[in-house]
């Protein structure tokens, strides 16, 4: 934004461009490695967690002379000298898709020791960010067109002096091992409910889980939040913190209602701004969502079977810990298409189901609800008239 004797003060913005994975609580952290020497005098929005050694500096101290900084966002409540615009939500950030306008955060940093040209600048390296547990690759620095401004008035454009651009996308296979969330199956037609898959989130904390009706939850802080977002998950048969159930409820003439409950089985996890993806062919015509907000994901502009179903704000955007509270759920009306609709084959339920912008593990299909076999009257009916033929053939003999 404009140089200084020694360096230069920059606008840090993140954008999260991603449309149903936001980035909760306790929030991002950002970091890089300095090409050269520089130090990071003072921050507006943000701060570094580590000062680092500025032993050699006598009158003013630096914010931070570590040659790799980590940042992160300010809390909510800071004194109003410390704020920048989007700033200060304790690097929570919504997807894309739910509040684009929430999807950002920036901060300013005046960083000292550093070029004082665009000629003489060295672009920072190795950035990383956790957003808040890993997953997250960053791309190299890459000087881009300058970012414009318009003035208040919006008469006027100004320009940086200098911008470079930061890519990092998220993969769910670096960021853990198992899913984070699994999918059971009901129906109106068929009495069996198929559960989620056992172990589909891993077992390995079998051991630590905390049965339902255990005596020591009503332990003073055994809800509380770990460092390193250590969860205390319910013992189940699968072993997963989020349990997503979709049920096939009602069959109409020209509708059918299906019922979609979302389960939360961790003690120590409030989720906020919560999400949840579902992809079926019939999304295509969604009459009515109760209870959720609902807006429809198009990746291909001729394929319209993805939809991104979220909390309503002040009702039920936040899903609450493991216990009677623990849970949200609603219901979708879907007018039927009669060339592919159908209740065989397990047609009626989910090809992918995704929370927070995680798949979840779907049962196996042999498994799923099926039709009771329209075949069984008809052996009846046939076997009995086989022996009403024999015992007239046996009379007439």
């Amino acid at each position: 934004m404009s140089w200084t004797p020694d360096g230069y003060v920059a606008v840090v913005t993140m954008n999260n461009f991603q449309m149903y994975r936001h980035i909760m609580s306790p929030g991002w952290t950002l970091g890089w490695t300095w090409a050269k020497k520089e130090v990071i005098w003072s921050m507006v929005g943000a701060q570094t967690t580590e000062q680092g050694d500025c032993s050699k500096f006598k009158a003013n101290i630096p914010h931070c002379c570590k040659k790799t900084p980590t940042v992160v966002d300010l809390l909510p409540g800071v004194p109003y000298n410390q704020q920048f615009s989007n700033c200060c939500k304790g690097g929570v950030m919504s997807s894309w898709g739910q509040d684009p306008q929430a999807a950002i955060s920036a901060f300013q940093v005046s960083v000292g020791q550093a070029g004082t040209s665009n000629k003489t600048v060295k672009l920072p390296k190795n950035f990383t960010l956790l957003g808040p547990g890993p997953g997250y690759t960053c791309g190299p620095a890459k000087v881009v067109p300058s970012t414009n401004f318009l003035t208040p008035d919006r008469r006027r454009k100004t320009q940086a002096l200098m911008t470079w651009n930061v890519t990092c996308t998220y993969s769910q296979f670096l960021a853990r091992k198992h899913p984070s969330c699994c999918v059971s199956f009901s129906s109106f037609y068929n009495e069996t409910i198929t559960s989620c898959p056992s172990c589909a989130c891993g077992c390995e904390n079998k051991s630590k889980c905390m049965k339902s009706d255990s005596k020591l939850l009503s332990m003073v802080g055994i809800n509380t939040p770990r460092k390193d977002n250590t969860p205390l998950l319910q013992c189940t048969h699968h072993m997963c913190p989020i349990r997503v159930h979709w049920h096939v409820k009602v069959n109409y003439k020209d509708y059918w209602r299906v019922k979609i409950a979302i389960t939360n089985f961790n003690y120590r996890m409030n989720y906020t701004q919560w999400t949840l993806v579902v992809q079926h062919p019939n999304l295509n015509n969604v009459t009515q969502v109760f209870s959720f907000d609902y807006k429809p994901l198009l990746p291909y502009s001729s394929i319209n079977d993805t939809g991104m179903f979220y909390g309503m704000k002040f009702y039920n955007d936040l899903l609450m810990e493991a216990g009677p509270s623990g849970n949200v759920q609603s219901e979708v009306l879907m007018q039927k298409d009669k060339n592919t609709f159908s209740l065989k084959q397990g047609w009626a339920f989910p090809r992918k189901v995704y929370f927070n912008g995680e798949e979840c593990m779907l049962p196996p299909p042999d498994t799923y609800p099926f039709l009771p076999n329209s075949a069984h009257p008809n052996r009846v009916s046939i076997s009995t008239l086989f022996c009403f033929v024999l015992l007239f053939a046996v009379v007439m003999w």
